[in-house]
């Protein structure tokens, strides 16, 4: 089981590298998730100019030459960290047992943010806040978190964090789960924020026959949100 498990997992991980935007995808009106085709990622660069490499066999050997490459790797990967969520959100487009795949859920509820006026940074958010649950099925919300505390503010942060918490507000008492463990984070400032974004984003975005934006409405707005460049670890960014 842990060996098939592990093989799904890596298919995910490969797919998610593969897909990423290019083409038009119309969802102007509900569109079951299997329909709906995955964007096409852009085709590689065969004229990029090689990559240098590192010459260190321990980290205590690097040169500021070997950094500057390590430099270039990093924001190479930041480049291609908006195409890469995007392609592991065109792959929850599989899903079968929710009542409307997490793609589509994820994008319900980005549109429903998005036409409440709500900022790009939010926006985002909403749309990629269920990216963790094949990689931390445990901890999902800790996963999304991580990945994004670098582009988002803390509210935000907060938000992802504990919204798997905070949902079981809306279903626990029907299930056998304490529908209040939320309350443990009720002095926090973020608490609000948190209960709004669950209630008016999260746990309504389930609806078959709600008019979602296509997908690429969203690809610039997740493009300009995790824009930025890397910078060396330190005591501020860890």
């Amino acid at each position: 089981a842990i060996l098939v498990q592990g093989s799904i997992l890596e298919d995910r991980i490969i797919r998610a590298r593969t897909m990423g935007s290019g083409s038009s995808v119309p969802v102007a009106k509900p569109t079951p998730c299997a329909q709906v085709a995955p964007l096409a990622c852009a085709p590689p660069n065969v004229d990029a100019a090689p990559v240098a490499r590192m010459h260190f066999q321990t980290l205590e050997d690097m040169t500021k030459d070997d950094f500057e490459v390590l430099r270039a790797v990093h924001d190479q990967h930041l480049t291609e960290l908006p195409d890469f969520l995007i392609g592991m959100l065109t792959s929850l487009g599989e899903d079968k047992a929710y009542p409307i795949c997490r793609r589509a859920h994820s994008i319900q509820a980005a549109t429903r943010a998005m036409r409440d006026g709500r900022d790009e940074e939010y926006i985002v958010v909403c749309l990629l806040h269920d990216l963790g649950e094949a990689l931390g099925p445990l901890n999902h919300g800790e996963v999304i978190a991580a990945i994004l505390r670098p582009f988002i503010n803390e509210a935000n942060h907060f938000m992802l964090l504990h919204h798997p918490l905070f949902q079981t507000y809306f279903y626990g008492s029907n299930v056998g789960v304490d529908p209040n463990g939320r309350d443990a984070h009720r002095k926090s400032p973020h608490f609000e924020h948190t209960a709004e974004f669950c209630k008016l984003y999260d746990e309504v975005s389930f609806d078959p026959n709600y008019p979602n934006e296509p997908l690429e409405t969203f690809v610039p707005m997740v493009r300009r949100v995790l824009s930025k460049k890397w910078v060396p670890p330190n005591s501020s960014n860890t």
